[in-house]
């Protein structure tokens, strides 16, 4: 079987520079691309700043591992795991190797040159690049790590797996939620335009978008302050800079406009457009998957975007495209979303059959109450008057291309002029 490659950071002190002279060799020849992050000689050197270098580019997914060496392997562990989103281990056998992957998902590996000689750490390297980690028991483990790398205390490890206690409990209250009567409170009759305005992702998602297109897009968003602006990956780092400076956010869309793409691929997706500036991703949901009843795998398929998107302190939205839905999966959808703990439920990407209607809000609003999630109505949002009955009915943000024309309708309502 051909043996993976990946992207390495790779960095040691003096007392490991030696070492990570032969692991670059070592790691070269067998394909993969080493970025040697220092020292370069056996002048002396404080391990901690290079540490970091090596922890950093792991979080920001321009390395898939790292490797740090100095002369026992610990301070090196110490500093990396204070970079959010780094899960450190030092290793002296290959045991302990395997065990900080498969057991604990760690992305950076720390040896010490006083305490493994080359042979020995080249195993040890190995033994880390090829393991994984798999059972669901100890991800559920790690990701109660990561909670706590955001200040948390952890969470129930129940909480990121569908037991069939999970799945009978969802059943029951996707009946009890689609049965008649029932609604969201009504919002206010009239949105004034400064609260309008904070409601509103400014959205440009169309294939052909130019350069010039999104110059407008953002340009609109920084003169009128809309919450957002919306646009595919390609556009993110774009966005971002013509925005910096203003209060207008960056959201990103992911596994658009079909969904269909593999949990994997949609991680990948986020963590690029995180790392290039978004600040809210709103990933579409495996619909084949839902309407199959695989819950596990839409959970996982959530699950993975909402995991990147806490590492980097962003909003993740959960598109469920509820033209293509009955009601029974737009609950199930919206209780998958919540059990997986994102921040938003959404309508329609806008690129199917139909968009959002007021039924579609005021069922996935009521079915997410409990847990407080955010709801998105997107697709066919046109006029003021859209915005309000959505608002009406549980939305509490709106996607649309038409935000300036609606804006307009807003200010003229309150000047009294129709």
């Amino acid at each position: 079987m051909k043996t993976r490659t990946f992207q390495l950071a790779l960095g040691a002190d003096h007392g490991g520079f030696d070492l990570k002279e032969s692991l670059k060799t070592y790691l070269r020849e067998k394909g993969h691309t080493v970025h040697d992050l220092g020292t370069y000689n056996k002048d002396a050197v404080d391990y901690p700043r290079i540490a970091k270098a090596v922890a950093d580019l792991v979080a920001a997914g321009n390395a898939r591992f790292g490797i740090m060496v100095d002369g026992a392997g610990i301070g090196s562990a110490m500093t990396a795991n204070k970079v959010p989103g780094i899960l450190a281990a030092a290793a002296y056998n290959e045991t302990l190797a395997r065990n900080s992957r498969e057991h604990n998902d760690a992305n950076v590996l720390t040896l010490g040159a006083g305490q493994v000689d080359v042979e020995t750490a080249k195993r040890i390297v190995d033994v880390f690049l090829e393991t994984e980690c798999t059972a669901d028991r100890h991800r559920a483990r790690v990701k109660m790590i990561r909670q706590m790398d955001k200040g948390g205390r952890g969470v129930n490890p129940r909480d990121t797996e569908l037991s069939g206690e999970d799945v009978a409990r969802i059943a029951d209250r996707v009946r009890q939620l689609i049965q008649p009567g029932g609604s969201a409170q009504p919002a206010t009759a009239v949105i004034p335009p400064d609260q309008l305005v904070k409601l509103i992702d400014h959205t440009l998602l169309k294939p052909e978008a130019t350069a010039e297109d999104i110059e407008k897009l953002c340009q609109e968003a920084a003169k009128f302050g809309f919450y957002s602006v919306c646009v595919n990956p390609t556009w993110v780092a774009k966005a971002k800079a013509l925005l910096r400076g203003t209060k207008v956010k960056v959201c990103a869309v992911v596994g658009f406009p079909l969904g269909a793409q593999s949990s994997e691929i949609k991680t990948l997706e986020a963590r690029r457009a995180l790392r290039e500036g978004a600040q809210e991703i709103d990933m579409v949901i495996n619909i084949g998957a839902l309407k199959s009843k695989d819950d596990n795998l839409v959970a996982r398929d959530i699950r993975g975007v909402v995991e990147v998107c806490d590492d980097a302190r962003a909003v993740s939205k959960v598109i469920l495209e509820t033209a293509l839905l009955t009601d029974e999966e737009k609950v199930r959808g919206c209780l998958l979303s919540m059990k997986a703990h994102a921040g938003f439920v959404k309508t329609s990407t806008g690129f199917s059959k139909a968009g959002a209607t007021v039924e579609d809000i005021a069922l996935m609003a009521r079915t997410v109450a409990p847990r407080k999630l955010g709801v998105k109505a997107s697709g066919g949002v046109r006029t003021y008057a859209d915005v309000v009955k959505m608002v009406q009915a549980g939305a509490t943000r709106v996607g649309s291309s038409n935000s300036v024309k609606i804006l307009e309708e807003a200010t003229q309502m309150a000047s009294g002029k129709r």
